[in-house]
């Protein structure tokens, strides 16, 4: 058993964790903060720090009033620009502090300073409560039983976190599909750099391939159901295709899922998962993970260069899930939920229903026809 096996053996019952905001219910519980505080990673340490700067700020009615009105009926609002646009005086500070909390964050996700800023806020709880407000991280730890709010003098509580507040919870959060979009960018250029086959022009098309190619589609997709916070936000799910490409070499393509953001619910999305014209042989594998905040998509992309330029086209297909999974970085098994699951050798003739290696994902798929034009 390799490393990998024994991983998604191992964590194949918590691995999506994390990935659904359920239905609200129940009433909050307030508390003193806990004594002990959880290891926090670069990019929790960062939405925490914008998250003490924002409830501070909110000592200012009028400002208070503003971030209100932005995040009215479920809204989400990039919390960098809500404050640099605002003429408040009180959200001056707050600027600044985000501005540095963003900086942080996009360091440690691997993107690049020009990606903009990543911080935003929404709003959970009872919004028609008249209590004071409270601003809100969703935990580092998935399984925490608390969250941690801090209110406008900086005082921290601890919420129920299987329950929604009863008072109004502003919270401090990652935009996950920018996060996600520039990730992905990210992973494939640095893959590219790295040696790794990642873009179309890399490979001449085979003589089929110029009058349309032959592709897997995605016509169902779903992920197991969990039992999540009322604090966690939809999922950003993308796909690590791999296989060999007609000129021999390694290749990966990224498939990105913007729609699967609930566990336990099948989506219908008819999206092309492989596109056969780029691979030598009828075979590839999938790796599905999530990016939950914490994904730093450069170590991501080095570690995978890694594992798979040390694999070489001996004339026979070689099954890639194995060392991509055995490649992730620890912190992608510690208290996030990364890795969602994996599937063997899907051929072109694949059709059906196929659930993951873990158990914790099923596609469905059909075999689709792309025409030339």
């Amino acid at each position: 058993m390799t490393v990998g096996q024994q991983l998604r053996t191992a964590l194949c019952g918590v691995v999506l964790t994390g990935v659904v905001l359920t239905t609200a219910q129940g009433l909050a519980v307030a508390a003193p903060a806990p004594g002990g505080a959880a290891k926090a990673s670069p990019v929790a340490a960062a939405e925490d720090a914008a998250a003490r700067a924002l409830a501070r700020s909110l000592a200012d009615g009028a400002w208070r009033a503003e971030v209100g009105r932005a995040v009215a009926d479920g809204e989400e609002a990039g919390l960098g620009a809500l404050a640099a646009g605002s003429r408040t005086g009180a959200a001056a500070p707050l600027a600044a502090d985000v501005a540095r909390a963003d900086r942080s964050a996009l360091a440690a996700k691997g993107l690049a300073a020009d990606t903009g800023g990543l911080l935003t806020v929404t709003l959970a709880g009872d919004a028609g409560s008249r209590r004071a407000p409270l601003v809100a991280v969703a935990p580092s730890d998935d399984e925490a039983s608390a969250v941690t709010a801090y209110d406008t003098a900086g005082r921290a509580h601890a919420l129920d976190a299987s329950e929604a507040p009863d008072a109004p919870v502003y919270v401090v959060g990652i935009d996950g599909e920018k996060a996600l979009e520039a990730g992905t960018e990210v992973l494939e250029r640095e893959l590219a750099a790295a040696g790794v086959t990642t873009d179309d022009a890399a490979a001449a098309p085979s003589a089929a391939a110029t009058t349309g190619y032959w592709t897997s589609r995605i016509t169902s997709v779903s992920v197991a159901d969990d039992k999540e916070t009322w604090i966690k936000g939809d999922a950003e799910i993308f796909s690590i295709v791999s296989g060999f490409g007609p000129d021999g070499k390694v290749r990966v393509d990224t498939v990105t899922h913007p729609y699967l953001d609930q566990a336990g619910t099948t989506y219908r999305p008819n999206q092309i998962l492989v596109d056969w014209s780029r691979y030598k042989y009828n075979l590839a594998d999938v790796v599905m993970m999530e990016d939950d905040g914490d994904t730093d998509y450069s170590a991501l992309a080095k570690a995978v260069a890694a594992a798979l330029l040390t694999i070489a086209d001996l004339g026979a297909y070689v099954p890639l899930v194995d060392p991509v999974v055995d490649a992730l970085p620890s912190s992608f098994w510690t208290d996030d939920a990364d890795f969602v699951d994996a599937w063997y050798t899907l051929a072109r003739e694949t059709t059906g229903t196929r659930d993951g290696a873990g158990g914790n994902g099923r596609f469905t798929f059909d075999r689709y026809w792309v025409s030339a034009l």
